[in-house]
């Protein structure tokens, strides 16, 4: 008797137990992670540098460099990227803007004058074509970006990947970087690599809005 009391005072804890195992685990995909590493620090402003060496960037070596990562929703985050080279007046030209896409996430560059005005070359950049990791996401150039650079005389561009690296706001030495790689076993004339990289453990004052926008 005692038995078959204790077998039925199992019986809504093993039941709980048989439920649980058929529930799938919920997994995250490595974009989730990257897009909420990423947003987690919205508002947030921090100081890079240059952390390459290629000579045609000799003009960023020493240069002051801000990113804000300054506007964020569910579907795009937008991120001004700030330079000053020698103590010259701040160039607010760059924002790097990221969206969802039904297929991944898409990275493009809105480049603009001090007037507001679009550059000639703007909007361009790329799709993830892989899944990428929690930490670091790659944009190979899309056809659209394909067809701007060879309008405008920039062919060695076309085989242009960009990258973005970020850890989430509050880890321990965490850093926020940007990248732009082309190669010449990837069809390009000579190889080419800009990186820079920012602090993402001490926020500095965020800096006025990016040429373009209203503060």
């Amino acid at each position: 008797m005692t038995y078959r009391t204790h077998s039925f005072a199992l019986l809504p804890l093993l039941a709980l137990l048989a439920c649980n195992k058929a529930e799938p685990d919920l997994q995250v995909s490595p974009q989730d992670s990257f897009w909420a590493s990423l947003s987690s620090h919205c508002g947030k402003a921090y100081s890079g540098q240059l952390a390459s060496d290629d000579e045609a960037d000799a003009g960023f070596r020493g240069a002051e460099m801000l990113m804000h990562v300054r506007e964020c929703s569910d579907s795009e985050i937008r991120v001004p990227f700030h330079v000053r080279q020698d103590g010259e007046d701040w160039d607010r030209s760059r924002t790097w803007v990221l969206t969802r896409t039904d297929a991944g996430l898409r990275l493009k560059h809105d480049h603009r004058h001090e007037d507001g005005e679009s550059d000639t070359v703007t909007m361009y950049g790329g799709d993830t074509a892989e899944d990428g990791s929690a930490r670091s996401q790659a944009f190979p150039v899309d056809a659209e970006s394909i067809a701007l650079f060879k309008r405008e005389g920039l062919a060695a561009s076309v085989t242009n990947v960009w990258a973005i690296e970020v850890d989430p706001a509050g880890q321990k030495d965490a850093r926020f970087a940007y990248q732009l790689q082309r190669t010449m076993a990837g069809g390009a004339p000579e190889d080419r690599f800009f990186r820079v990289e920012f602090d993402a453990t001490r926020p500095v004052d965020p800096p006025p809005a990016p040429w373009g926008f209203a503060d």
